[in-house]
């Protein structure tokens, strides 16, 4: 497979426009404000947004909160949600499964939404949920492509969306994972990779395949240079987590601290409302290798988390369990078992 040799950071048109961290391309339908506005009475989701801020909630989880906090009100026309209670709380989740055909995991966030503004902002206790319909929690094979396909689609990509497809199958990372990726997080000469904050807010080591050491560092060297520019312009730096842009201000304009796959358009920051730049978008990702699975003509439903299933198929469980094992001899069992070199 030809490795691309423009790893490109203008992957989308740029906006004039500052953009909120996390709302590009249409990932949160409404604001806050519009949230707010739809709120009876006035100021309660901002009161839920604090708390949840308090507790140190994801920008994620925020965002899906309000949204099924918003849906619930709307639901009972808008009334406070001190005159609700258990039974109005079981009707939502029983019309979600019933009606909206969701799924357990969907019926299970709108819940926990909900248990959230009763215990924590309206300091309300709720019963058991007695006559709650559950939505079904059906067992899922995955969706896992042979090393032909995996070839196949793989060929089809090119730049940034090209290596965070390969660190997804060589690495075993999930999307996020690999989009948050910073240039601190990089052991190349060890070939291990840091991730940061994963699943469950821990770290993590995982090993870094051996034949993606020269486009890495051929990457690196391209976004020093771009890295470089950006100085030389005076733009604003990345986006830094909690109060680090405080404790450290020059952090954001450090070159460990750069994404490795940053954002073409800038953004404003959710908590400071300040200009910054963050990671490339997942959609940006998604999307291209939807397109792949397209071209590559594979007939099952692929998409870039099928990549990393390949790490969790039956086959791969003996080199999963020594996934976060270092290298020996510069090689790694996990990069020679299954990933493409390029060509």
């Amino acid at each position: 497979m030809k490795h691309p040799k423009d790893v490109r950071y203008d992957a989308r048109p740029a906006r004039s426009k500052l953009i909120p961290c996390g709302l590009e391309g249409g990932s949160v339908a409404l604001c806050v404000g519009e949230l707010e506005d739809m709120a009876s009475p006035p100021g309660l989701l901002a009161v839920a947004r604090e708390k949840m801020r308090t507790r140190h909630l994801a920008l994620r989880t925020e965002h899906a909160y309000l949204q099924w906090l918003r849906r619930y009100l709307v639901f009972h026309g808008r009334r406070h949600p001190r005159d609700l209670g258990a039974p109005e709380v079981e009707q939502f989740l029983t019309h979600l499964a019933v009606h909206r055909k969701v799924s357990a995991a969907t019926q299970n966030q709108a819940l926990q939404a909900l248990l959230f503004l009763y215990r924590h902002v309206l300091q309300i206790e709720l019963p058991w949920l007695d006559n709650l319909t559950r939505a079904s929690h059906p067992r899922r094979r995955p969706v896992v492509l042979s090393r032909a396909e995996v070839r196949s689609l793989l060929s089809q990509l090119q730049g940034a969306p090209w290596l965070v497809a390969n660190l997804l199958y060589g690495s075993g990372l999930r999307l996020m994972e690999a989009l948050r990726l910073r240039v601190k997080d990089l052991a190349l000469e060890r070939g291990e990779l840091i991730v940061r904050e994963a699943k469950g807010d821990k770290d993590r080591v995982t090993v870094l395949p051996a034949v993606l050491d020269a486009p890495l560092r051929g990457h690196l060297t391209r976004l020093r240079a771009w890295y470089e520019e950006e100085r030389r312009r005076a733009r604003p730096g990345v986006s830094v987590p909690f109060a680090l842009a405080r404790k450290y201000p020059q952090a954001a304009t450090q070159w460990g601290w750069q994404y490795l796959f940053p954002s073409a358009d800038l953004c404003r920051d959710p908590y400071s409302g300040q200009p910054v730049r963050h990671h490339l978008h997942e959609k940006t990702v998604q999307r291209a290798v939807q397109g792949a699975v397209r071209k590559a003509g594979i007939s099952q439903p692929a998409s870039s988390h099928t990549l990393r299933h390949y790490v969790g198929s039956g086959t791969m469980l003996g080199v999963v369990g020594r996934c976060d094992e270092k290298r020996v001899n510069g090689s790694s069992p996990l990069a020679e078992a299954h990933v493409v070199e390029p060509t």
